[in-house]
């Protein structure tokens, strides 16, 4: 008699299972609702979200439904729909933005190397940083710039955009703790960090000058049109194209490459690699690119 309970037993528990949620939260968040998500944030910034990020969804969210007074997850996505300020504080919050100061050395390095050379151009250098996060990374390359050409005010121009709007304000101002540049020499963090004082103190802000540098812009990669112009001697692009399918790399890398200088550089993440798109770009040192049809005049890049 027990041995024909049991199974009986067994199917009813695996039923309830699928009925009660396992994991205990505040807001009401289903299967469905976390597909809408991933469909709204592929067709608002291409994003593709993997099915394991259902839980990081809930958390990231979460906040929001806190400041908008809204009990669940069907509710929220509903009020999405309709306010387009929400709308990009639903991209802000499934952003990822991890970054440092001269995070992948061997990019600045390569960085150097090519700006030696452009040294006597009869143009500004040009340089485009598609995922600026909160600014480590453009100031990177303007402190690169501003060593190579010993000099604030180098030569040069950088586009730094993003498009999580707040990482962009904290970008822009240039502010941060001191923890967040303890890995810079003690010659770079004179040169080009002013420490804070009084209220300040525990922070440092770069110096204007590396500041004015910078041009920070609000672009999703998506856009049918980016508010730049061509050329760019160097683009760096880097850990972004890893959130886009297959297709959307392709698309995306192709319209950036219009935008390179016949010599430019494409600097891509640890992570990302073009081998599918080799009639587009050549691989010439550690994730670094040059133009397919790009001929070596056979002068030694260090790269």
């Amino acid at each position: 008699m027990q041995a024909k309970i049991l199974p009986v037993v067994l199917i009813f528990i695996g039923k309830l299972a699928k009925v009660i949620d396992p994991v205990k939260r505040e807001f009401r968040y289903s299967d469905a609702d976390f597909e809408r998500v991933k469909a709204i944030i592929y067709r608002k910034a291409g994003i593709h979200l993997a099915d394991s990020k259902k839980q990081l969804v809930y958390s990231r969210l979460a906040r929001r439904l806190r400041v908008l007074g809204i009990a669940d997850f069907s509710g929220y996505l509903g009020h999405l729909e309709t306010l387009v300020e929400e709308q990009e504080e639903f991209v802000n919050a499934l952003t990822t933005n991890l970054t440092s100061f001269f995070r992948e050395q061997h990019h600045f390095s390569a960085l150097a190397n090519f700006a030696k050379q452009k040294k006597n151009l009869s143009r500004n250098l040009r340089i485009w940083c598609a995922a600026s996060s909160t600014g480590e990374e453009p100031y990177s390359i303007a402190i690169t710039l501003a060593e190579v050409f010993g000099c604030y005010d180098p030569p040069v121009e950088i586009i730094a955009s993003d498009i999580d709007s707040n990482v962009l304000r904290e970008a822009s101002a240039g502010v941060y703790s001191l923890n967040r540049i303890e890995t810079l020499s003690n010659e770079r963090k004179k040169r080009f960090f002013l420490k804070g004082k009084g209220s300040n103190a525990g922070k440092a802000r770069i110096v204007d000058p590396l500041r004015k540098l910078i041009e920070f812009k609000n672009i999703n990669l998506l856009e049918r049109s980016w508010p730049i112009t061509a050329p760019f001697d160097v683009i760096f692009c880097r850990n972004v194209m890893i959130y886009f399918d297959k297709p959307t790399q392709l698309k995306l890398l192709e319209r950036m490459t219009h935008l390179l200088a016949p010599d430019g550089l494409y600097i891509a993440g640890h992570s990302e690699s073009f081998s599918q798109a080799t009639h587009l770009v050549k691989l010439i040192g550690k994730t670094t690119y040059r133009l397919a049809n790009y001929s070596d005049p056979g002068v030694r890049h260090g790269i």
